[in-house]
């Protein structure tokens, strides 16, 4: 592990979100080893981490090192991405996922964060990506940026979804709305895309998931990566 050492008022100051104990003490432990790193806090839930950064007198941070794929009932990676965003708009938001495939990562980047790092990554890549955010840059892994330069998995041959679109209940318009999901579109992008509302579109996005027996973004995610890999 690289460190730099710095002035402890220059640290970059870090806040860590995984609902793992044992990765958040894992990780926290590593950063705090670090010269020009300072942690500033570490949660186990989004409301905790929502509530701190609100809270008056909190210690500012400067970059969020994030999950993207928290517990069942807790909000899912992009919309906390966007509330993030939106409510303290000078941090900059690193997604850590295991989840670490072309369209969660462009889904999560379409959505607002700064970086995306998989958790298969070294922690001298993670120190790189955290410094490049505090330095005002994006980061993505070249590999990663390679990926998502190739054409969209949209002029692939049809079958480049297997089965979970085929389900005999979906609508043609819940189809290509979740096709759209899981080509990284946001929601307001894809009613862009088809001159469609934004209401429309988040009702059949909605309708299809409960069709398919999926509650969020990442089960979208997971199951069709579970089909890919099959």
């Amino acid at each position: 592990m690289t460190a730099t050492s710095a002035p402890s008022d220059q640290a970059i100051r870090v806040i860590l979100l995984d609902d793992h104990l044992m990765v958040l003490h894992g990780l926290g432990g590593q950063l705090e080893a670090v010269a020009d790193i300072r942690l500033v806090g570490s949660f186990t839930s989004s409301s905790q981490l929502m509530r701190t950064l609100a809270a008056p007198g909190a210690p500012a941070a400067d970059v969020a090192v994030i999950d993207y794929a928290l517990r069942p009932d807790d909000v899912d990676g992009l919309n906390l991405i966007r509330a993030l965003r939106i409510r303290f708009p000078l941090l900059r938001i690193l997604v850590m996922s295991a989840y670490y495939t072309p369209a969660t990562v462009a889904l999560a980047m379409r959505g607002g964060a700064h970086g995306f790092i998989g958790k298969e990554q070294s922690m001298d890549e993670l120190l790189h990506a955290i410094r490049r955010l505090a330095s005002g840059l994006d980061y993505l892994g070249e590999s990663m940026r390679e990926s998502l330069a190739q054409p969209p998995v949209e002029s692939v041959a049809q079958g480049a979804l297997p089965n979970l679109l085929d389900h005999p209940d979906l609508s043609p318009r819940e189809r290509e709305v979740l096709r759209c999901c899981l080509l990284g579109l946001s929601v307001s992008e894809i009613a862009i895309k088809f001159s469609r509302s934004i209401k429309t579109i988040s009702n059949q996005k909605q309708a299809a998931l409960k069709k398919l027996g999926l509650r969020s973004d990442n089960e979208l995610f997971m199951q069709q990566q579970r089909l890919e890999g099959s």
